[in-house]
């Protein structure tokens, strides 16, 4: 059987981290994908997914994005159910991550975790992150304050053509 998820869109918000009883990191998060397709109206529909991803996985996704990241996720679909406290029996369907991937430059992490108001420390992990690439000629990063912007042209503001080598393409 195949059970494969591949993902990629924005947190809705910051992880929520937490740790199980035994010490185990367990991060939960919901990606905003957009649907490859527009409705009637000529606008795009919006899927949120719920996701759960754990141990040392967890608290990086946690330390390193925050609400507004792009992210990758890969994974597989589990379903699950509990009774709650009305005695009801409840169903959740959400996406193990067992993989992501950071996919945006450190840059705009690292102003999204200025504007989030986080320690020292957290700025300091993440500016160790490998991305090192940049928005525009200037070094300045679009401001992803509400959901819009985030399909906003990054390199709208640079006039400038983009060079690309035949030694840098992947092919």
């Amino acid at each position: 059987m195949i059970n494969n998820v591949v993902l990629v869109g924005r947190l809705t918000k910051d992880v929520d981290l937490r740790y199980t009883g035994s010490g185990t990191a367990v991060g939960n998060f919901t990606i905003a994908a957009d649907r490859p397709y527009t409705n009637a109206q000529g606008e795009r529909e919006t899927d949120f997914i719920n996701c759960v991803i754990w141990r040392k996985s967890a608290e990086t996704l946690a330390n390193f994005t925050r609400k507004g990241s792009l992210i990758g996720v890969t994974g597989r679909i589990q379903t699950r159910n509990y009774e709650n406290n009305q005695g009801q029996r409840v169903y959740v369907t959400e996406v193990v991550a067992e993989n992501f991937q950071l996919l945006e430059p450190k840059s705009v992490t690292d102003q999204r975790i200025q504007s989030s108001g986080t320690t020292p420390a957290q700025n300091d992990q993440a500016s160790n992150t490998n991305q090192t690439q940049n928005y525009n000629k200037n070094n300045q990063a679009p401001n992803y304050d509400s959901f819009s912007d985030f399909t906003a042209d990054p390199f709208k503001q640079n006039s400038d053509q983009i060079e690309i080598s035949d030694d840098d393409l992947p092919f």
